[in-house]
């Protein structure tokens, strides 16, 4: 990367120390002295902090940190007071990063001549560290080093002048003239020449600098520096540690350094005045060996700003030891300078002493030999735009020629007294021209503006026309100031228009914007003039006529008429007009390029027609649409502000004319190869309230900023959502939200690409409310590893694709077949592999149904329910326990059984595959309750985790009887438990778990054994537990399988009597039956009022009729149920009605009418069960 302003090209590619030139650059960046990379950074880091930190912006990683342009913009709007517009302020997207930074390069080259190579915006939003560290290094050579005028610095000529590393090491060593310094680098190690630098710039604030000891390099430096950041405002962007270090970076120090030329001691620095003559410097022709002659003034200057506080004492010795008159004027500048002349009287060698504080400084006594006078001033002559009386511009540079051929030999000599009757505030530089004898250029620059005395000296005398008085003019200069805008055209504001226009004053200087504006009859016209918050240099100026007639618009800056100025404007009367235009090309366009608009009549009749002015004359076509609308193009075919009128009639339409900025041409892309397509952007098939997508490929155009736009009828701008993809391609998307022609407009670089703009007409949405879904994928029932289907019905929800989006309950996606029946109908097939919970998510026209997401419980083909386990016993030896798997089906993998005893230390015990399902042996073998988790498929059966209680078994004690394995419901089951060979004396206890409560009776056979007797209730698995001592005798608990009873005819069992009315006391019911066997399985469940308690009680057959008397305050209501049965009991209060499936199967009854509380029923066999409710 170079920078095109003045910098040694051989310093600019070779940026590292002298001593790594001849280092190949591979070999460089993997050196031991990379530690300079390292400073670099942090040093420019820095840097640019110190500038960012005045917009309260700043970075903290200089290689990501500028990637998407806000802080890059930031940096150059503080380092060239510019204010960029336009800026995208939220660059999510690349393509808004690379636009930002786009916008900065550019203006850097077209604005700031500064020129760049070998880095585009892609580098630096692609973070290229390396780049990125060139880019920062160039803008710190042009802002920081090569573009300001540093105080004290003499004016030198424009052209092969020094390089800025060249100007920056002149500075420091004119003033530390005491060290010799010669490079950037390691003549800074020591910490002494920093010290020697602070001191000059700031006396007093390290004076003994002298004295500090190179040894102590890290304490001399940080010294030093602490002294200049806190007196100087000058900032560590270099810390002590890194100046100190011997691999210190060559820019990173010229960056530091470059802050002391205009760094300004603070008040109430801690000065420590030192007096040092040799610090006392003093130049001019005065004090040069040769060319000096008699009665010309010898002029010279003394400067002690180093040197502490001291008197000066000049004496001029002529070459017969006598005294001459030398003028001594102290200056009262920053430097604290001297302007000393004296005027040579005789031939010979003349001696001049300089003194300070009594003693003489270097050089002193200065030899200046001086020859006889033999010119003729009245031959000499001058001339150049620095002798004019008007013209010049204060801090301007500006030169004149003079020429003495012809005149004899004499000495040169300019004099500039600025507006106060100073002598040397204004120093010209006085060069002779090579090849061009007697030719001399003097350049000056003028520092205030007012009138200065130009006096040109030759051989000691004033030539012809001598003193020559210029007028040097404040910093700014009207005539580059101009104006644009629609305000200050001559043709098409109306009265009550907000005419507004802008004043460019950038670069010419510093000066008051007045705008005067006079209406028709001389009627002066109030005018607003704000200086814009956007743009650097620009006022926002608008007026608002109220009288149709001619206006005169004044525009001075400085007092002084800008260019074009007055403005003549002719001011139309109202007009209300249908017809609108939009479009690029009445804002921007390049040059050569096609700058395309529309013209919408929306029924307004007359004849169209368009005219643009500007600086060319612009090829126009127009193409009718045939919808009312029209395209218009023009070609452009030079830079600059053009008006394009837009006519109805012969006058210009409302908001006419319209001012478009028109760029030079490039070759840096070519918008007509940029490629648009896609369903947003054909004329139909465009939904409502749906997203409209395209894509934009610039692959073979260039690099350019994108643009794109989409209006509706009414010119409400849509949002366009554009995605780059990184390959010169993006994905454009915007949702239309009426049914009306919308407008798409797409420019690359400020111009339309082809076939933009694109009218699509958008239509209304499809229904997606009117989508139906069904079918046994969604319903319950669902298996696993079973090809389910359902159905999407979009027969009456109009035009739109159908979309299946199904995930099982991990989130995991289940393919989907979907299957297009043909008639406005969709099969949609799938096969769920897990048990668990599926979303199924239905899109109708990129919309979800609103049904969706739809919900499946999908079940496991492996019905775990139905496994049962056999042989759980909480005993401490090994036993053996059945899972029987039949019912459930078969599973991929065996059930699994883990037991975690109280310990903690969880095991698994091996299974074997058995005919019924799996077997798995096992033992109890610590004391306490134990956890038993059995799983089948993966999922845990019935009941589990078991808790197994492990006990010691009591000894002695045994229990004998048949219905200990099995027995039928609604039966008496009986067994005997023999306490004869019982090692120890014990309580007896008994108790029945299983699918139903069991009444339990037991007799004492008064011989050490009793019969027990349990009524089991309903079918199933029953654990009957025998303890004696509270602890399980041997084999208990056991394991009983209940049988079903008979399947019962209950449909001929009725019930009445006194006892089933409303109210009542003893009560006698009585139930008929046409059958023995029916009646046999009759009982009454009895409910306490009080107590809420209850019992069963089985009735004998007594004449094929049961008399069932109690005598308590509830009415028992007895009910036998069968499936598909309506029973209605006696009286208003109480309906009971049984509307589901068996009760055996858990399907609840519905009480119906009546207060009415503790519903209990319980299947007493077959098909039937029985049910008593307590009423109120």
């Amino acid at each position: 990367m170079q920078a095109d302003d003045g910098v040694d090209p051989d310093f600019e590619e070779e940026p590292w120390d002298d001593e790594d030139e001849d280092m190949p650059a591979t070999e460089r960046d993997l050196a031991d002295d990379a530690q300079w990379k390292l400073i670099q950074k942090n040093t420019f880091t820095r840097w640019a902090n110190e500038h960012l930190k005045t917009i309260n912006k700043s970075i903290t990683n200089l290689e990501t940190d500028f990637s998407d342009g806000l802080r890059l913009l930031g940096l150059i709007e503080v380092l060239a007071g510019k204010k960029f517009k336009h800026i995208n302020k939220r660059p999510n997207f690349r393509t808004q990063k690379l636009e930002n930074v786009t916008m900065s390069l550019q203006y850097l080259e077209r604005d700031e001549g500064i020129r760049i190579v070998n880095i585009d915006s892609t580098d630096i939003v692609d973070s290229k560290l390396k780049l990125i560290l060139g880019l920062i290094w160039t803008l710190i050579l042009h802002y920081s080093i090569s573009m300001p005028m540093w105080e004290g610095e003499e004016p030198g000529p424009q052209e092969g002048g020094p390089t800025p590393k060249q100007r920056l090491l002149n500075w420091i060593q004119n003033k530390v003239p005491d060290i010799p310094i010669k490079n950037f680098t390691t003549d800074w190690n020591d910490g002494r020449a920093i010290g020697a630098l602070v001191d000059a710039v700031g006396p007093g604030l390290c004076p003994d600098w002298e004295d500090w000891d190179p040894k102590n390099n890290a304490k001399n430096a940080k010294e030093a520096m602490d002294a200049a950041q806190k007196w100087l405002d000058v900032p560590q962007l270099i810390k002590p540690k890194e100046l100190t270090n011997p691999k210190v970076d060559e820019m990173s120090m010229m960056t530091y350094l470059s802050q002391f030329p205009n760094a300004k001691l603070k008040p109430g620095a801690p000065l420590r005045p030192r007096l040092n003559t040799n610090r006392v410097r003093a130049w001019g022709p005065g004090l040069e060996p040769k060319g000096n002659q008699i009665g010309a003034p010898a002029r010279f200057t003394i400067e002690t700003f180093s040197a502490g506080k001291g008197e000066i004492d000049v004496k001029v010795l002529n070459p017969k030891g006598k005294t001459e008159t030398c003028e001594v004027v102290f200056n009262n500048d920053r430097n604290l300078t001297y302007s000393c002349v004296y005027v040579p009287s005789i031939e010979g060698e003349y001696r001049v002493i300089i003194k300070f504080a009594g003693k003489e400084i270097p050089k002193s006594p200065f030899n200046v030999k001086v020859e006889g006078a033999s010119a003729d001033p009245s031959k000499v002559k001058a001339e150049g735009p620095g002798l004019e009386k008007t013209g010049l511009v204060a801090t301007k540079r500006t030169y004149f020629h003079i020429y003495t051929k012809d005149a004899g030999k004499g000495k040169v000599d300019v004099t500039i007294l600025d507006p106060h009757g100073r002598k040397d505030s204004v120093r010209p530089a006085i060069t002779a021209i090579p090849d061009q004898e007697g030719v001399y250029l003097a350049e000056y620059v003028p520092r205030e503006p007012g009138l200065h005395s130009i006096n040109v000296f030759f051989a000691g005398h004033q030539i012809t026309n001598s003193p020559f008085g210029v007028n040097v003019a404040p910093v700014s200069n009207a005539k580059m100031c101009y104006a644009s805008g629609r305000g200050v055209q001559p043709h098409g504001i109306r009265i009550r228009d907000n005419a507004d226009f802008k004043v460019h004053t950038k670069g010419a200087g510093v000066a008051e914007v007045k705008v005067q504006i006079f209406g028709p009859g001389g009627i002066e016209v109030q005018c607003k003039v704000v200086k814009s918050k956007t743009e650097e240099g620009v006022f926002e100026c608008v007026y608002v006529p109220l009288q149709p007639g001619q206006y005169i618009i004044n525009v001075t800056f400085g007092d002084q008429h800008i260019t074009k100025s007055p403005f003549k404007v002719d001011v139309g009367p109202f007009k209300e007009s249908k017809i609108i235009a939009y479009g690029p090309g009445l804002e921007c366009g390049v040059v050569n390029q096609p700058a395309v608009f529309t013209v919408e009549t929306r029924g307004e009749t007359g004849a169209l027609g368009f005219s643009i002015e500007g600086p060319s004359e612009a090829k126009i076509e127009c193409k009718d649409n045939e919808d009312g609308s029209a395209d218009v193009t023009y070609w452009p075919t030079a830079p600059g502000e053009y008006a394009v009128h837009i006519l109805c009639n012969e006058e210009d339409i409302p908001k006419s004319p319209y001012m478009a900025e028109i760029k030079p041409a490039t070759t840096e892309f070519d918008a007509s190869k940029v490629t648009a397509k896609g369903p947003g952007l054909e004329k139909t098939g465009v939904m409502v309230g749906t997203w409209a997508e395209f894509t934009v490929d610039t692959r073979k155009a260039g690099k350019a900023p994108l643009k794109i736009s989409c209006l509706d009828v009414n010119l409400k701008p849509i949002e366009v959502q554009v995605k780059d993809n990184k390959d010169g391609t993006y994905s454009c998307k915007y949702k239309p939200f009426a049914s009306v022609k919308h407008t798409v407009t797409i420019t690359y670089g400020s111009v339309m690409i082809p076939k933009s703009p694109f009218r699509v007409v958008v239509q209304e949405p499809s229904k997606p409310a009117n989508v139906k879904v069904y079918g046994p994928g969604i319903e319950k029932g669902v298996k696993t590893l079973k090809k389910t289907h359902f159905k999407v019905d979009c027969t009456t929800a109009g035009p739109g694709d159908v979309a299946i989006a199904l995930i099982d309950e991990q989130g995991k996606d289940v393919p989907v077949n979907v299957i297009d029946n043909q008639d406005g109908t969709f099969t949609i097939e799938y096969e769920p592999k897990t048990p668990g919970t599926y979303t199924v998510s239905v899109y109708f026209g990129g919309q979800e149904i609103p049904k969706s997401p739809i919900k499946v419980k999908v079940e496991s083909s492996i019905d775990v329910s139905k496994v049962r386990v056999i042989g759980m016993e909480p005993i401490g030896e090994q036993r053996d326990i059945e899972i029987v798997t039949t019912a459930a089906g078969k599973a991929d993998t065996p059930a699994r059984v883990l037991i975690t005893p109280p310990s903690g230390v969880q095991r698994e015990v091996p299974t074997e595959g058995t005919i019924d399902g799996y077997g798995a042996k096992f033992a109890l073998l610590e004391p306490g309750p134990h956890k038993v988790d059995i799983s089948y498929a993966g999922m845990p059966v019935p009941q589990s985790p078991f808790m197994v209680e492990a006990i010691p078994v009591s000894s002695g004690v045994k229990a004998y009887g048949p219905v200990l394995q099995g027995g039928v419901a609604n039966k008496p089951a009986e067994f005997t438990i023999d306490t004869r060979e019982a090692t120890e004396p014990g309580g007896l206890g008994v108790t029945v778990e299983g699918p139903s409560e069991a009444k339990i009776e037991c007799r004492d056979n008064q011989n050490g054994t009793c019969n027990v007797t349990y009524f089991p209730t309903a079918p199933g698995d029953y654990n009957v537990n025998v303890l004696y001592g509270d602890k399980h005798i041997e084999k208990s608990p056991f394991h009983a399988k209940i049988e079903p009873g008979p399947v019962l005819d209950v449909s001929g069992v009725r019930a009445y009597g006194p006892g089933l009315e409303p109210q009542g006391h003893s009560t006698n019911v009585t139930t008929s039956a046409s059958s023995h066997r029916q009646l046999e399985y009759t009982g009454v469940r009895m409910v306490e009022p009080k107590s809420a308690q209850e019992s069963f009680w089985p009735i004998r057959l007594f004449e094929k009729k049961i008399a069932f008397r109690f005598s308590v305050s509830t009415v028992v209501a007895i009910i036998t149920c069968v499936e598909k049965t309506r029973v209605l009991s006696a009286g208003n209060r109480l309906r009971v009605y049984h509307t589901g499936d068996p009760c055996q199967q858990k399907k609840c009854l519905q009480i119906i009418g009546g207060k009415s509380d503790f519903p209990y029923f319980t299947d007493i066999g077959g098909d039937a069960c029985q049910m008593s409710v307590r009423c109120r």
